[in-house]
């Protein structure tokens, strides 16, 4: 696993890049966009997992 915070910067960017916009909704009408939710949830997911990694290994030193 990389420790150079740019690397790791970069592979978070990448993966939170296609998470949909916060304001999906409209608030006057109640209706937002469609979101495949467990998409998002993969993504944060994988998103997490670089960060425990690269804490890991700065923490092996």
């Amino acid at each position: 696993m990389a420790t150079d915070p740019n690397e790791i910067r970069a592979q978070i960017d990448e993966l939170l890049a296609a998470l949909p916009p916060a304001d999906l909704g409209d608030e006057t009408t109640g209706h937002g966009a469609e979101v495949d939710i467990d998409e998002i949830a993969r993504r944060l997911e994988e998103a997490h997992d670089v960060l425990v990694r690269a804490l890991e290994s700065v923490e092996k030193g």
